[in-house]
């Protein structure tokens, strides 16, 4: 069975948007783009080379896959490029037919359904890169595996979030963190079942609790 896999570069406040460039997307009139520059150590390096060292197929939303298609393919040979170049890349799109990048293809109509008969097949695990609404998708579905962070140290304000209100409730556990010299804090956590709750209420709670609770409904 394959994994879906999310590696996510996040703001303190959970804004994942155009974290490469000023011009990667300013949709909304997002002023910050570019924000990751200036944090990149070896450790971080180190850490993505991890990420890409192993086989994957991409799992892309459109504008992700745009940013991507008039990058990777005109970059000089390394890593990334020759992994995110060869791979196959999977696509949320409703133009199939321009998808020019080699190794693409559509995810369809039902991007759901498809990636749910995707994850049963024998092949590499699919890694998302950026595609912030597509992500929102497969949260409010229960379809990420394992989702890898890398919390910048600032706050962004408005922009594209990470997390939304739709997400199915579900536990992780961190499976593995560092930090880097300039604040980064990378962490990878794994789907661990349902969330389980409790309480450090009192047995009898004080009369002051019981009015509060009444006025709290």
């Amino acid at each position: 069975m394959r994994k879906i896999t999310a590696s996510t570069f996040v703001s303190l406040d959970g804004v994942m948007q155009a974290p490469g460039g000023p011009e990667e997307d300013p949709v909304g009139g997002f002023e910050f783009g570019g924000w990751t520059f200036h944090y990149w150590d070896e450790v971080m390096g180190a850490a993505m080379d991890e990420t890409f060292s192993k086989p994957f197929a991409l799992l892309l939303g459109r504008r992700t896959y745009d940013i991507f298609a008039a990058y990777w393919p005109y970059q000089q040979s390394g890593l990334i490029a020759d992994s995110f170049n060869a791979a196959t890349k999977y696509v949320a799109t409703h133009r199939p037919d321009s998808l020019t990048w080699q190794n693409s293809q559509s995810l369809g109509d039902n991007v759901v359904a498809t990636l749910r008969q995707l994850k049963q097949e024998a092949g590499p695990d699919l890694l998302i890169q950026g595609s912030s609404e597509l992500i929102q998708t497969l949260l409010a579905n229960g379809l990420i595996d394992e989702i890898t962070l890398l919390i910048f140290p600032l706050v962004l304000g408005k922009g594209k979030r990470l997390f939304g209100n739709d997400a199915l409730p579900a536990a992780f556990q961190l499976t593995k963190s560092l930090a880097s010299s300039t604040g980064v804090i990378m962490a990878r956590y794994e789907r661990g079942g349902e969330i389980k709750t409790g309480s450090f209420a009192q047995e009898q709670p004080s009369e002051a609790e019981i009015e509060r609770r009444k006025n709290w409904k």
